[in-house]
């Protein structure tokens, strides 16, 4: 008794009431050889988030070797896993993408200088179908890392906020997310608000900015939540390793090299400005050649060529407006754009902007190709679908063809930035699978893939709502207050790596559509939030006009794309349709070479390779579904011959009796003289007699030309 009373003496716990809901974060029970656990619980959602350290520290590294691993578990949702295989895989595209949520507001605060490899594993363990838990994770692991004994510069929390019918929700249900015009996840700390990622229904930039102001109080708390916790249990933080020893000549080697780099950081092109600063690197090393033999001084100047180059791309753009290829801040590369470029996919395009380059595909599938997904939340489809991949050589370098994180993440907010556009399936019953390849790579590939996207949508014959395009915006600032500051439209790499914050907008001209940001500084304004959509936005109407230049409306489909078609029978007659097991459809499947599928309401859709089996297989789906009409003339199969006469199937089986006096003006002495089995003949139908039986009358050439 003594002793399960000293364990229960060991759990901390503290609350929060949010709404109707309580939040629960505690420690102290379970995982507790982890250098941080933390058990979060809201509603009856539940992730325990865990962060480890490795033993050993390596000096002078000059990145965070940190991994986030999200992961769920089917039996949080009294699920087992789908397929051959009972156990939990590999991750899965959400999981993936909920790792990058926590990821990038936590990894800049952590201390380079710590020197250890870090793991964070957040798991949903219960989902009660209500609360989501990506929200819960993102708190949950950083509560993790703040009451353990890691270095870290947090807190850091995160809040979901929807827009529906003119009001803000934080935190929302699935059900509340299903209708909301604006869904974004907003991560930070309590000073401000460091990642945002989410889409929208061509919501407005003000409706944006309402969303981030919601958000910040929300986070605040969740923070000052996590300090409680930490006050209450938080372990002594372990020491740092920062680097002893400094560049020898450091002044002399940046005297020598700055006004050399000067001129190499200005040169027009990536390739060139890449060899330039080689060059000017492998000239001063030269001179310091034995110094050099050192690797952790070799490391260290290296650095400094970093920091030269940091500092001279800040201060051409802060004090002259003038970026590294020349242009100003708000100026955006040449563009040009190409549809069709490939002979035989359904649709493809090119875009093109400066060092950029995307080729889209658009492949157009049928109801069968629909990306299903076997989700803790329930099993789902999609039948939109966009994949990401960026090879070695789209940088010039050699390396795996492989889809990592970043792929997944890129294609995720291209796919999310065109959804709201792509018509529904009543609309268009088509899969469809855009594919962007990027060919060529210098700043935000996935805002060309968001562009060259829409333009193989269009080319593919897809009607879509309104054209989209995206752009990737930057900020540079003078430091914490922030005196001077340039918001840089259509950013390069070197801009993206050196600025203080990348955002990337995608929208039509309406509204915004796809949005995602990732701010390096803390306490970005709102007045700077304001002018950077603005500025935005203009340089997205900009990419549309040239855009709508190459293409402004859906082509016609490819001769080369499946044919689909639909069409309404009545209720009662879907099981005529189906047959006894299935019997009848799959008899007309075989037959016509199509797929058909039958709702419950009586939708009946048609898949083929070509329109001539697709409108064959149509005719005869709606021969079996409607009743004979007396009067009406039929092309009829003649099916079998007898001494009194030919039955012949005028529609999907049903056959009429075609006697032999029936069978021409003059006498006939013998069916056979007239007709043999297989031929199709136009036939009448004369009458439907009490037995339900049909009589026909042959039509000879003479009296078909005559009708």
């Amino acid at each position: 008794m003594e002793i399960e009373e000293e364990k229960k003496e060991m759990v901390e716990r503290v609350t929060r009431k949010i709404g109707d809901t309580e939040l629960i974060l505690e420690t102290g029970k379970i995982g507790k050889q982890a250098n941080g656990c933390v058990y979060a619980q809201f509603g009856g959602t539940v992730v325990i988030a865990t962060v480890c350290a490795s033993s050993e520290a390596k000096e002078g590294l000059d990145f965070v070797p940190v991994t986030v691993d999200y992961n769920e578990k089917f039996y949080a949702a009294g699920k087992i896993p789908g397929g051959f295989v009972k156990r939990e895989g590999r991750p899965k595209d959400k999981e993936i993408l909920v790792s990058r949520l926590i990821d990038r507001p936590m990894r800049p605060l952590f201390y380079p200088e710590f020197g250890r490899e870090l793991q964070i594993v957040p798991t949903c363990v219960s989902i009660d179908g209500v609360n989501p838990p990506d929200i819960l994770a993102v708190i949950a692991s950083s509560a993790a890392v703040t009451i353990s004994d890691i270095p870290f510069q947090g807190p850091v929390a995160g809040v979901r906020v929807i827009y529906v019918n003119g009001e803000y929700i934080l935190n929302p249900t699935y059900d509340q997310m299903s209708k909301a015009q604006l869904e974004i996840v907003v991560a930070g700390t309590k000073d401000g608000f460091t990642m945002v990622e989410g889409g929208a229904n061509e919501c407005s930039e003000d409706v944006m900015l309402g969303a981030l102001e919601k958000a910040q109080s929300f986070i605040r708390d969740m923070c000052i939540l996590q300090e409680e916790l930490k006050a209450k249990c938080g372990k002594e933080k372990l020491p740092l390793v920062p680097s002893t020893v400094t560049l020898e000549n450091k002044d002399r080697i940046e005297a020598e090299a700055t006004p050399l780099m000067m001129e190499a950081c200005f040169k027009k092109g990536k390739l060139a400005r890449g060899e330039a600063v080689k060059a000017v690197k492998a000239q001063v090393a030269a001179n310091y050649a034995e110094q050099l033999e050192d690797e952790t001084q070799k490391k260290l100047f290296d650095s400094l060529f970093d920091d030269i180059q940091y500092n001279l791309l800040r201060q051409s753009i802060l004090e002259k407006g003038v970026r590294i290829d020349g242009r100003g801040t708000e100026e955006i590369r040449p563009i040009t754009c190409e549809i069709n470029v490939l002979p035989r996919p359904h649709g493809s395009a090119l875009f093109t902007r400066g060092e950029t380059q995307s080729l889209a595909v658009t492949t157009l599938g049928t109801a069968m190709d629909e990306q299903v997904y076997d989700d803790i939340e329930g099993d789902r489809s999609e039948n939109f679908i966009l994949h990401y991949n960026f090879p070695p050589y789209s940088v010039g370098e050699v390396g795996k063809l492989s889809t990592g994180r970043r792929e997944i993440g890129h294609g995720n907010l291209a796919r999310r930035s065109l959804a709201p556009m792509i018509p529904g399936r009543d609309e268009f019953p088509y899969t469809i699978r855009v594919v962007s390849e990027i060919m060529e790579s210098n700043g935000s590939s996935s805002q060309a893939s968001t562009c060259g996207g829409c333009l193989s949508l269009l080319a593919a014959g897809v009607p879509m709502k309104k054209m989209v395009a995206g752009i990737a915006m930057g900020l540079i600032t003078d430091g914490p207050q922030y005196k001077k500051y340039a918001i840089l439209s259509d950013i390069l790499g070197e801009e993206d790596h050196l600025g203080d914050m990348d955002f990337k907008v995608a929208g039509t001209r309406d509204g915004i559509t796809g949005f995602q940001m990732d701010i390096k500084i803390a306490g970005v304004s709102m007045d700077i939030m304001k002018k950077a959509l603005a500025q935005a936005k203009a340089g997205r109407n900009h990419i549309l006009d040239i855009m709508e230049k190459c293409i402004d409306k859906p082509q016609p489909i490819s001769p080369y794309a499946p044919k689909i078609d639909s069409l309404k029978i009545p209720v009662d007659k879907i099981g005529a349709l189906i047959g006894p097991g299935g019997k009848n459809v799959k008899a007309l499947c075989q037959q016509y070479g199509v797929t058909i599928n039958t709702d419950d309401d009586g939708t009946v859709t048609i898949y083929g390779k070509t329109g001539a089996a697709t409108d064959a297989a149509k005719k005869a789906v709606k021969g079996i579904c409607e009743d004979p009409e007396v009067g009406t003339i039929y092309q009829g199969t003649v099916k079998r011959i007898m001494d009194f006469g030919a039955f012949v199937e005028i529609l999907p089986g049903k056959e009429g009796l075609c006697h032999i006096s029936k069978l021409s003006r003059q006498r006939v002495e013998k069916v056979t003289d007239v007709l043999k089995e297989g031929q199709v003949i136009p036939v009448k139908l004369l009458e439907v007699d009490k037995m339900g039986r049909l009589n026909l009358s042959y039509i000879d050439a003479l009296e078909s030309q005559s009708n």
